[in-house]
């Protein structure tokens, strides 16, 4: 049942990727006057401080705008389509996919943005994808499918084409096996699966197997009939490249004896990979108690199509980038992917060149942080020379001592 090619990205060609048609209006950046935004954080400071929660009004229940709206069918089918962006996550099991499903559910604002989400073979194949494939504007990658694009399949331009808006945490390799191998060179010559063609696994996995010297035959089936094939000793392995943790692994029963396999850290592995860990706190029916598993992980990245300015794909990328930094906060919600907690925003990559509209933005962030230290520092020095303010004031208080606060800061400010 094994399938004899062992190409780390045995891929068909897609056609080449059109031109976009039409050109809608620029979109209107959303500037805030300055003053305001500070009055508006040194208020949510002064509500920190005595332990005020700011509670939205609430909203009666109404149907979806878009489904209210009337119209022709051609200027239905506009509206629906001016503000789409397309975002290629993975495996439907995987955390990428995750990740793209949590984009469209966070970023989605009616007719204004919607992000649809697609299935693809993985993140080796999303970089195909988003040089080649109509509708697809940022995908999941990771940084050695670029570096195999770039040095073996030799794309033009690559650095150009590609950019990046953020890193995303590193995916761990997971190497789970029978019970009778103990370490990775007990798979030397024995049936290893690596996943779809396309998958992450497929070319990850290769690149580490080869560098590490450990040849093994790659067969590829995605991962419940590799699991069934792993039960019945049809494979001796199965490697998912994927973000911990996987619910998948997380619910294999103990009975049967699989575990996961450290992978050693090489120098042959410098370039591209770096350290990773998987616990029994994420994996107990695979590792041992008291016991952690030393792997190999590989950065990742959102990867954008790097469109020129003034077109109708741009617009609609740079609304979604914009968003993503504008409503970062949900993302770190304990109800999201743990994972996402994970990412620095101003984190680089290297190698890579960041978006323009995603480095203006960490660029507003990075200016924004230093106001809000400034405005505590200042908090702080106010309440120092009033003293403490009394508890439990009414909210005619609070927005008296906001106010005096304000003329303290505005006579400070007049100062020499």
């Amino acid at each position: 049942m094994s399938t004899p090619s062992c190409n780390p990205f045995d891929l068909s060609a897609y056609p080449p990727k059109s031109a976009r048609e039409g050109v809608v209006p620029r979109l209107h950046s959303v500037k805030r006057a300055s003053r305001l935004a500070l009055a508006t954080l040194i208020y949510s400071l002064v509500a920190v401080t005595l332990g005020i929660g700011l509670v939205a009004p609430a909203r009666s229940q109404a149907l979806p705008k878009s489904l209210e709206q009337g119209g022709t069918d051609a200027a239905l089918k506009e509206r629906k389509n001016n503000w789409t962006v397309g975002v290629a996550g993975g495996i439907l099991s995987g955390s990428y996919m995750s990740f793209a499903a949590e984009l469209a559910q966070v970023l989605d604002d009616g007719e204004n943005l919607r992000v649809l989400p697609i299935v693809t073979y993985g993140a080796a194949s999303n970089l195909d994808d988003l040089l080649y494939l109509r509708g697809v504007d940022v995908v999941m990658t990771q940084t050695d499918v670029f570096e195999f694009f770039r040095t073996h399949r030799k794309t033009p331009n690559l650095q150009k084409r590609i950019h990046y808006i953020i890193r995303l945490p590193a995916s761990e390799i997971h190497d789970l096996a029978r019970p009778e191998i103990k370490s990775i060179e007990d798979l030397r010559g024995k049936k290893v699966n690596f996943g779809p063609a396309g998958s992450a696994s497929s070319l990850t996995g290769t690149i580490v197997f080869q560098r590490l010297g450990v040849q093994v035959e790659h067969v590829r089936f995605d991962t419940p009939i590799a699991l069934r094939m792993l039960k019945s000793g049809e494979i001796a392995a199965l490697v998912r490249v994927i973000g911990k943790p996987l619910d998948f692994f997380a619910h294999i029963p103990a009975h049967l004896g699989l575990h996961l396999l450290p992978i050693p850290f090489f120098n042959v592995l410098v370039d591209y990979y770096t350290f990773g860990e998987l616990t029994r706190e994420e994996y107990p029916t695979l590792i041992p108690q008291g016991e952690k598993i030393e792997t190999i992980a590989v950065p990742a990245v959102l990867a954008v199509f790097n469109w020129p300015k003034d077109t109708d794909r741009y617009r609609r990328v740079q609304r979604f980038t914009e968003a993503l930094f504008n409503k970062w906060d949900q993302f770190l919600d304990p109800a999201r992917h743990p994972k996402w907690r994970d990412v620095n925003l101003a984190a680089t990559v290297p190698g890579w060149t960041r978006w323009s509209v995603a480095e203006e933005m960490v660029k507003r962030m990075q200016q924004k942080n230093a106001e809000a230290k400034v405005a505590s520092r200042e908090f702080s020095s106010f309440l120092a020379e009033k003293g403490p303010p009394v508890a439990n004031l009414t909210q005619d208080d609070r927005e008296a001592l906001f106010s005096e606060f304000l003329e303290w800061q505005r006579q400070s400010s007049a100062k020499p």
